[in-house]
């Protein structure tokens, strides 16, 4: 009944309100030709910070190109490749500073490692680090990267998910890196979208998990069929197939898929893993292109169950594109905020922000979306989001990229679009049946979205305030502290468009505290740790993530907004392991180095 009322729902919304498409795209693009002057003083008065965009300052200069794919898919070349533009942050080289890589993905062209030089420039390094040259043809294109000590020797290792043939790299103590990929055990081929490091069995070894998108017998560029398309655009279930591959110990990894209970076949476009029951065990969420997001609970390290319908988040089907987590009340739970299509006067899918309801541990968590209630449902065309405190008020913001296709301003996708939207799977799931969309755009030239929370469920948008006015077609986006000053910076990856890195100048006026975390018992890269800081009489908690957002990973340090005149009353630290050590006394304004007990 849900998925005919939607159908519907769709029917009259495309049918209905299509007429009126290209009056407002044309006009939004004229918007989008001329920006507004930043006034940075009332940014800094009312919000109390501002970002600047110095990517070509910094000695960045990174411009992602697409592939092209098999020419059965030239009509509509634009849709089916326009993923690829990601970027993860990691201190490869463990010098104290966030070094930035960044993905490529047309035949040929390569990938960037910037170092952090430590003066506020970049350099490259991919070429000398072995880390460039990863999209030559027959290997297929790069989609994303996500770091992790897989091999516990203290450096950051890297595994690079692609549509086409996955790579795992080992870092020689931050002086090289070593392909490890055939020894590792992975599958020839998929088409990965999404990929998540995690010890889903707290072993002290990190293991993956894996998110298909297409299907993995189909090559993008050497098509058996054109018949490989979503057979719904609401119930999907013919796209890849996931992948728990679990740490041996010795460089190789072993899929555990079937054994632990993971079945799905839903389009997986983003994925993340993280404690949501209090339990010590990562479970899993997955946001699904073409219906409804899952979320896998771990049972104690040995089997995963899917809870997506009874915990709520799995109830309406969408175009899940982004998943990330964040304590938004500073209540100690984690809401989750997925990412889906809006189109004003076309179609409304709306974002979702699921907040649990207060539950016993081990419960499966309920959910209730909150995205219209705290502002931030309508992102337009939405990629990539990031929790973290923008301003260092004590509360986590919102940082969101969009834009799908931005091509002719004056000609639209929409209309076309909707003709196979409403067709049958026969229609729908073979590609030669979809329009050419000749030069049309379909929801380009958006305007990103800077959300500010104010601590009481109400989140404001601020981004052409506070310096964020380009209107790219963004990917993913990540927040690292790129110069140590203690404020988030953020950087954004767009389709066949720049790396951009916008630079945070936030007041003085209001303190924070990092933690910069490495285990001993527990994997070493301590992802999964969580961190609970205690201040003020609020409460605070934070995990380290092995991948999170669409296509992206934030930096490994975790960092807390304070306020004005913090008083810390402690921070409770729980490791993976299980161990839980407490502290006192410590000093705000610093990164604080901490090891697990061992």
């Amino acid at each position: 009944m849900q998925g005919r009322i939607g159908r519907i729902a769709l029917i009259v919304i495309f049918v209905g309100l299509i007429t009126t498409v290209a009056a407002l795209n044309r006009i939004s693009a004229r918007r989008g030709m001329s920006a507004a002057p930043v006034n940075s003083e009332a940014a800094m008065a009312h919000y109390g910070f501002r970002l600047e965009e110095v990517s070509k300052s910094s000695g960045i200069d990174f411009v992602h190109v697409g592939p092209k794919l098999d020419p059965k898919l030239d009509h509509i070349m634009p849709q089916v490749a326009a993923m690829g533009a990601s970027v993860s942050i990691v201190d490869f080289d463990r010098d104290g500073w966030q070094d930035i890589y960044v993905c490529n993905s047309g035949e040929g062209t390569k990938n960037r490692l910037y170092r952090n030089l430590g003066d506020g420039q970049f350099k490259d390094v991919a070429e000398e680090m072995g880390l460039a040259d990863l999209n030559q043809p027959g290997t297929g294109c790069c989609i994303g990267a996500i770091w992790g000590d897989y091999d516990n020797d203290g450096y950051e290792d890297v595994f690079i998910y692609k549509y086409g043939r996955m790579e795992l790299f080992r870092n020689e103590q931050g002086k090289r890196f070593t392909r490890t990929t055939d020894q590792a055990g992975f599958p020839a081929w998929a088409n990965v979208n999404a990929a998540v490091w995690l010890d889903y069995d707290r072993d002290g070894r990190l293991d993956l998990f894996v998110g298909g998108y297409f299907h993995e017998d189909v090559n993008l560029w050497n098509l058996k069929t054109t018949r490989m398309m979503p057979e719904s655009f609401e119930y999907a279930k013919n796209g890849g197939r996931k992948y728990l591959f679990r740490n041996l110990g010795d460089g190789r990894f072993q899929d555990v898929t079937a054994e632990a209970g993971i079945d799905s076949r839903r389009w997986a476009l983003a994925a993340c893993a993280a404690d949501l029951r209090g339990t010590g065990y990562p479970d899993i969420f997955i946001a699904n292109d073409y219906g409804v997001s899952e979320l896998f609970i771990n049972e104690g390290g040995k089997r995963f169950r899917e809870v997506g319908k009874a915990s709520g988040v799995g109830f309406s089907p969408k175009s899940g594109m982004n998943a990330a987590v964040g304590d938004i009340l500073n209540q100690g739970r984690f809401a989750i905020y997925v990412s889906n299509i809006s189109q004003e006067g076309i179609l409304i899918q709306g974002n979702n922000l699921w907040v649990p309801r207060p539950s016993k541990p081990g419960e499966i968590p309920r959910y209730e979306n909150m995205a219209r209630d705290t502002g931030v449902e309508l992102g337009g065309w939405s990629f990539g989001a990031q929790f973290g405190d923008l301003n260092n008020d004590g509360n986590l913001d919102l940082y969101l990229v969009n834009g799908y296709v931005s091509a002719d301003p004056n000609r639209d996708y929409w209309y076309e679009f909707s003709k196979i939207a409403l067709g049958n799977s026969a229609i729908i799931g073979d590609a030669k049946n979809w329009p050419p969309m000749e030069g049309r755009s379909l929801s380009g030239y958006q305007s990103k979205k800077v959300w500010i929370n104010d601590g009481a469920g109400r989140f404001t948008e601020v981004a052409a305030i506070v310096g964020v006015q380009d209107k790219y077609d963004g990917r993913s986006v990540v927040l690292a502290d790129l110069w140590n000053r203690g404020v988030l910076d953020a950087v954004v990856a767009n389709q066949r468009g720049p790396l951009l890195v916008y630079k945070n100048h936030a007041s003085s006026e209001k303190n924070w505290i990092g933690f910069r975390l490495e285990a001993t018992v527990s994997n070493r890269s301590a992802i999964g740790t969580q961190v609970r800081v205690f201040w003020n009489g609020q409460e605070q908690v934070q995990e380290v993530s092995g991948g999170s957002g669409f296509c992206g990973q934030n930096m490994r340090p975790l960092h807390f907004g304070l306020g004005k005149d913090p008083k810390i009353e402690k921070v409770v630290i729980r490791w993976p392991s299980g161990k839980t050590q407490t502290l006192t006394g410590l000093e705000v304004g610093k990164y604080h180095s901490v090891k697990e007990p061992s």
